[in-house]
């Protein structure tokens, strides 16, 4: 998979600095008050803004009334007495003009962030037509960020409050949404949404610059900004950039030449992989090209007739032999080459009965490689339509050459990028640092996916970004819901390492934190598309979290969360947290468990159900050491509370993980 991390253009940094003043003479409020907006209720309320040095500044808010003269920056503050939910009120604020608010609500905000899941709308939701038809909610409004990169914090952003209707709800958050409606029809309160994501993004993207100098320096360390050299600056990187960019290409075929696509090939070198899957995740973690070769049994129906050959997406390029004869390939002429399905004609001319051979060169010259498609994507099938033979299971690979040491270098970083959404900061001081201080009850976040590859790191990021939040707000240990990573990607036929596995135990230590609650969506999510449509489990499993922390009811929130693991004749026992009416398997029999003794080899282990508990083993393992549930980028698991909520990934283990890149 590809994200694109380079933002094109570099924009001076005057253009990016603050320019809310009081030169004029009006009194001026940021973007976030505005006709329909929802205050924090039960909480003081503040409202701030500018206007000229010295000037006196008068707020009315229904009954509710406070002053303050403006400083010498032009900026001026007050706190009105907390309210009750309820409206619509007027807000008047009166200096040398007066500025009129109208349609205001008393309810809930919640800020809403994190990256494309959090962004993705309503319009592009699970049932989206009905759903748009009945958002019939005007005590549900949104207020969208603009999207704004700066490298030093800023004043205001752009936008404006929504009343949610059919008319509006479609370019609505669709996570926002679904649990800003699940709370309105619980609680009966308004509900305020500030949405303020960015697709792509990472945690260090919406973090303070001063924790992440204190805590994360090389993150830190990527923050740059233009110099007097700007221009001598800008021509070095080109030149590392055209640099680097000649590393990443295929020298050649040199396999061809020595035979890999013949059927007499002898194969004693080769070994054995399980596809699809990515390299990375078996072991194999270079850059370079890897040839790929599987025997299919050819059935006497087919013989001379046009085969479909299906082998999925492949990341990055490869050329496909069948019998030695090469029938299609994909370079980077093809748009999105790393995330097509390939799928070749065999001219019936190639097709006997018997053995056939199929070869794959596969040239990867970054990041995650190899066959990386939906299982049921790969197979042979004649062209005409009919049964397929499936391709998917143990393939044979050998290395044909790697890139440099293994790998190829990291991609060069343009100087003071400051348009560039993953500049350290960037976010936070353009997209959070405008809304700071208004009232919130508190914050929803659906993000990780970016962060993936940095998962140990993440375990510590995640949490102080949570408490760079709550300190900036000043509200003490508000309320912070986030969304685990969904299932994605094809699923594996034997434990694996994962670092989406690795991120979703981040996420779960997160939970030391107070007041914090996770959404787990293990079930819900889509092997083949990063941005699963079903939102509204995401939001209603968010809003359950909210109903009990934030609002006190009695309810069952979580899935089971593993709390403890002691070893019985030769077996497992697992006690869990949040069981709520008991422990159920969806379906015939518990799957997902694995186990390993300490050589830390997992096989797939039979588990059962035994009460609030689960017993866990496998013949192969006489002696288990360890457990790991749900363990995988896409796994097939089935553990859940008789609520129906699905229990969290986790592993008993701490053995070394596959993703202990800090940087």
């Amino acid at each position: 998979m590809r994200w694109t991390r380079r933002a094109s253009g570099v924009l001076a940094l005057g253009l990016v600095l603050a320019a809310a003043t009081g030169a004029d003479a009006d009194v001026r409020l940021p973007a976030i008050f505005g006709d329909h907006m929802v205050v924090q209720q039960d909480l003081k309320i503040p409202v701030w803004g500018w206007a000229d040095p010295g000037e006196s500044v008068t707020v009315t808010l229904g009954d509710r009334k406070a002053s303050a003269k403006a400083d010498a920056d032009s900026k001026w503050r007050v706190s009105l007495a907390a309210v009750k939910a309820g409206g619509p009120l007027e807000m008047t604020v009166a200096g040398k003009n007066t500025i009129k608010i109208a349609d205001v609500l008393a309810g809930d905000v919640w800020v809403c962030s994190g990256q494309s899941n959090m962004e993705m709308s309503v319009g592009s939701s699970l049932n989206a037509v009905q759903e748009i038809a009945e958002a019939k909610y005007p005590e549900i409004r949104l207020f969208t960020v603009a999207k704004k990169v700066s490298p030093t914090p800023l004043e205001d952003c752009q936008g404006s409050w929504v009343l949610c209707s059919p008319e509006t709800v479609g370019g609505f958050s669709a996570v926002g949404y679904f649990f800003g409606r699940d709370l309105w029809k619980a609680e009966k309160v308004p509900q305020g949404l500030i949405h303020t994501s960015w697709g792509g993004t990472p945690a260090e993207s919406w973090t303070t610059l001063e924790t992440l100098r204190a805590k994360f320096k090389p993150i830190a360390d990527r923050y740059q900004l233009p110099g007097p050299d700007a221009a001598k600056d800008k021509a070095e990187y080109e030149a590392k950039l055209k640099a680097w960019e000649e590393t990443g290409k295929d020298p050649g075929n040199t396999g061809s030449e020595k035979g890999y696509a013949d059927p007499a090939h002898d194969l004693a070198a080769w070994k054995e992989i399980d596809t699809p899957g990515k390299w990375e995740d078996q072991g194999l973690d270079i850059d370079g090209a890897v040839w790929m070769r599987r025997d299919v049994e050819v059935p006497e129906a087919w013989a001379g007739k046009d085969l479909a050959l299906s082998l999925g997406a492949i990341d990055d390029y490869d050329t496909t032999y069948f019998n030695g004869t090469k029938v299609g390939a994909i370079g980077p002429e093809t748009p999105n080459w790393w995330q097509t399905p390939r799928t070749y004609k065999v001219p019936g001319a190639l097709v006997k009965a018997g053995k056939a051979t199929i070869a794959v060169r596969v040239f990867d010259n970054y990041l995650g490689g190899g066959m990386t498609g939906a299982a049921e994507d790969l197979n042979l099938k004649p062209e005409a339509g009919g049964d397929a033979v499936s391709l998917a299971g143990k393939w044979r690979y050998l290395v044909e050459f790697t890139i440099g040491d293994g790998h190829r270098p990291a991609q060069p970083q343009a100087p003071g990028d400051v348009n560039n959404p993953w500049l350290p900061s960037g976010l936070w001081n353009a997209m959070i640092q405008p809304i700071v201080p208004f009232g919130i009850r508190g914050a929803i976040w659906y993000q990780g996916e970016s962060n993936a590859g940095r998962a140990y790191q993440y375990r510590d990021l995640f949490a102080a970004m949570i408490e760079d939040w709550r300190r900036a707000w000043g509200q003490g240990d508000f309320p912070f819901f986030f969304v685990q990573l969904a299932n994605f990607t094809p699923r594996n036929a034997q434990p694996v390492a994962s670092d989406w596995a690795e991120l979703r135990e981040a996420q779960t230590m997160t939970l030391r934190l107070p007041k914090t609650g996770m959404a787990v969506i293990i079930d819900i999510g889509d092997a083949a598309d990063i941005h699963p449509k079903n939102k509204q489990d995401v939001g209603g499993r968010l809003a359950l979290a909210a109903r009990k922390i934030a609002y006190g009811e009695d309810l069952v929130y979580s899935g089971p969360m593993y709390k403890s693991m002691k070893v019985e004749d030769g077996k497992v026992r697992l006690a869990f947290d949040h069981t709520g009416g008991g422990l159920v398997a969806k379906g015939d029999k518990l799957v997902g468990f694995a186990v390993a003794g300490d050589d830390q080899k997992f096989v797939w282990a039979d588990a059962r159900i035994d009460g609030k508990t689960v017993l866990v083993g496998s013949p192969d393992v006489p002696k288990p050491a360890a457990v790991r549930y749900a363990w995988s980028n896409n796994p097939e698991c089935n553990l859940y509370n008789k609520e129906g909520l699905p229990a969290s990934p986790f592993r008993t283990d701490d053995w070394p993980g596959v993703t202990v890149n800090n940087q």
